[in-house]
């Protein structure tokens, strides 16, 4: 009896010991079991961060900001854009360069060279059309907005005896620089008066340059087309007595029928210092434009950073006041970028 009884508890605790196993054998597999089932959520997480950075990769990281020259005011508002976007924009480096301004920054931008521009709404469109100062169609890039308008201005000193355009002849007249949208509105202004740059003794130099010969008395008159107040109109005025030559009505008109770019633009004493007259000239528009091939959703980013942003495009020059969500597409003169038409069309 006593061995039976022996025998019994030594069953018994082997058939504990062998059911210890068992729950033992089966957390193990509950545990690889879970393991296995969160493998398959990290492998997912790690395929959304790889979609989302090939998503990325068609951004363009250098970002480069063609303006005009420095005494212009495409320069520092062009600055002011590439900082915004550099600041407020990740994965964007961004900067702002001095440049011959329209007619080059078409075609660099055209070339590859640069992400975006500005350019006269005037030039925009012959460089889309191959007309005019371009031989060939220079395309390869939209609009994203106009900013202010643009105005022809002749410059001379009060005591030039220069009054009208048709002056100027056999005068040295500073025309702009090569290839620049000024240089482009000198042709079409003298050409109106029946006059060609053979008829000047003419100077391809930027404003800045301009502004210096005149004061030196190295050329007698400058063509600068730019936002007024003009830098280096400021700084001619500031230490002599200017003039800017107007044109008359009919010549206007005549440009208004065969460029409709063209608008009138009259100029008030309060323009500049030591200008005390008044001048009534014609003026383009001010653009941005950007590469065709830059993404979509990053050509969106960038324009809202900007709008987001225009106490910076305010602070950088007075003709930032003249952006607005209103007027930013009056006088589009090509199809906008699809970035920017998504943007306005959120808003």
């Amino acid at each position: 009896m006593k061995k039976l009884s022996l025998f019994f508890i030594v069953f018994l605790l082997l058939g504990l010991v062998l059911a210890a196993c068992g729950d033992a054998s089966d957390d193990a597999i509950d545990d690889e079991g879970t393991d296995t089932e969160e493998a398959p959520e990290e492998t997912d997480s790690g395929e959304e961060s790889e979609e989302s950075g090939e998503a990325s990769e068609d951004w363009m990281e250098n970002i480069t900001v063609l303006t005009g020259g420095e005494a212009g005011v495409y320069f520092p508002l062009g600055v002011a854009m590439a900082e915004i976007m550099d600041e407020h924009v990740d994965g964007v480096s961004a900067t702002g360069i001095a440049s011959g301004a329209s007619v080059v920054n078409a075609n660099e931008l055209s070339d590859g060279q640069a992400e975006f521009a500005l350019i006269q709404n005037d030039v925009a469109f012959y460089a889309h059309e191959g007309s005019n100062m371009f031989e060939d169609v220079v395309d390869g890039f939209s609009g994203i907005f106009t900013i202010y308008p643009e105005t022809i201005q002749i410059v001379t000193l009060a005591d030039s005896g220069i009054e009208t355009v048709e002056d100027l002849e056999g005068k040295r007249v500073a025309v702009g620089d090569v290839g620049s949208g000024t240089e482009a509105n000198a042709e079409q202004i003298l050409g109106a008066h029946d006059l060609t740059f053979d008829d000047l003794s003419a100077e391809w130099m930027g404003f800045g340059d301009a502004s210096t010969n005149l004061q030196d008395g190295n050329i007698d008159a400058a063509f600068v087309t730019a936002g007024t107040p003009t830098g280096s109109i400021q700084e001619l005025a500031a230490s002599a007595d200017i003039k800017i030559v107007s044109i008359n009505e009919d010549k206007i008109a005549q440009l208004e029928e065969e460029h409709p770019y063209y608008v009138r633009e009259d100029l008030d004493e309060n323009t500049y210092e030591n200008f005390d007259a008044t001048a009534t000239t014609v003026a383009v528009q001010a653009m941005l434009v950007a590469r065709d091939d830059l993404p979509e959703d990053q050509v969106y980013e960038l324009v809202k950073s900007i709008f987001d942003n225009l106490d910076a495009m305010q602070n950088a020059h007075e003709r930032g006041n003249d952006l607005t969500l209103d007027t930013a597409q009056d006088g589009m003169s090509i199809d906008l970028h699809p970035g920017a038409q998504r943007y306005y069309d959120e808003q």
